[in-house]
């Protein structure tokens, strides 16, 4: 854990305030890479993660960018309401789920709303290396823009398309166009909320983009309908104690309730923190963090949020 104190808090456009952490030591803090992010502790007991959008060289700083969400569980509220300048919090070290590929021909980037955190940090870093890139920010409005005067007055600024719902329909984001003639090589980065995120891949995929090509990072999970859980069990393989799941319950909630200490942040299956072994039975998996292809081989699950196909899992604990 690093000791930070928050040196700047910034509102960048409505709903938006950016962060600056600075470690309380005085020292340079870790170093990351763009698409990193780190888990904050807050003042009311949450954990949450979020990217990181400063350059890479500065590691001064760590700067992160928290919309206010009208449905908040409780992390951006907490962020807006109770940080403040001065305050001291706990973070973690940055992790980097959603790496650039340096050696990729040509980078196609795109950032809906608050998404444009980890995606601003990779135009910084590709324009710094000279990389081929293009960058479409996406966003109901201008004044609910963050960075929007960065970016503009950014030395990439020419290689940046704005999107704005509010203005004429000529100037928003023509998908298929822009993501036409892929050529091996490519590849194309996308973060913000889960509607834009299926539109630009599905629109990715129509016009010839590889899977192996698409990158994107999700900032929630999609919400499971009712009625599609039921009860199960689990067991530990150390032990052999057997627990028994509710459908109104978590496979962590459970865990944690009998003294098994588990790591959680995130809580919806989109961050990786909790990933646990399976050694036998099917998991029904609810995460956005494990690929299809990690999925498909039934060997680890994520508590936090995935179920159980089979009558019962047999964990790695």
């Amino acid at each position: 854990m690093l000791q930070v104190k928050v040196v700047r808090k910034t509102r960048e456009a409505e709903g938006v305030f950016s962060y600056e952490f600075a470690a309380i030591s005085g020292q340079s803090l870790p170093a990351f890479s763009a698409g990193s992010h780190i888990d904050v502790h807050l003042p009311n007991g949450l954990v949450r993660q979020y990217s990181l959008c400063n350059h890479p060289d500065d590691l001064q700083h760590y700067q992160i960018g928290v919309l206010l969400d009208p449905a908040s569980r409780g992390g951006s509220k907490a962020m807006h309401e109770q940080v403040s300048e001065g305050d001291h919090l706990k973070i973690s070290e940055p992790r980097n789920l959603f790496p650039l590929t340096h050696a990729a021909r040509r980078s196609v980037l795109f950032a809906g709303g608050i998404g444009i955190t980890p995606i601003l940090c990779m135009a910084e870093r590709l324009a710094q290396i000279d990389a081929n890139f293009t960058m479409h920010y996406c966003s109901r409005s201008e004044d609910r823009t963050a960075f929007v005067e960065r970016i503009k007055q950014s030395h990439f600024a020419g290689q940046v398309s704005f999107h704005f719902d509010d203005l004429s329909p000529e100037q928003r984001l023509q998908a298929p166009k822009v993501l036409s003639g892929y050529t091996e090589g490519d590849h194309l980065y996308v973060c913000g909320p889960g509607g834009f995120m299926e539109f630009i891949l599905s629109a990715a995929r129509e016009a010839g983009w590889p899977e192996a090509s698409l990158h994107r990072e999700y900032f929630a999970a999609a919400p499971q309908q009712a009625g599609e859980s039921g009860s199960f069990e689990i067991q530990l393989a150390s032990s052999g104690r057997r627990l028994v799941i509710p459908a109104e319950r978590t496979v962590a909630e459970v865990l944690l309730e009998a003294g098994v200490d588990i790591p959680l942040s995130c809580e919806q299956g989109i961050c990786g923190t909790c990933v646990t072994r399976v050694l036998e039975g099917e998991p029904d998996h609810r995460d956005m963090f494990l690929t299809p292809e990690e999925q498909a081989r039934n060997d680890q699950f994520t508590p936090c949020c995935s179920r159980a196909k089979s009558t019962c899992l047999v964990l790695d604990l």
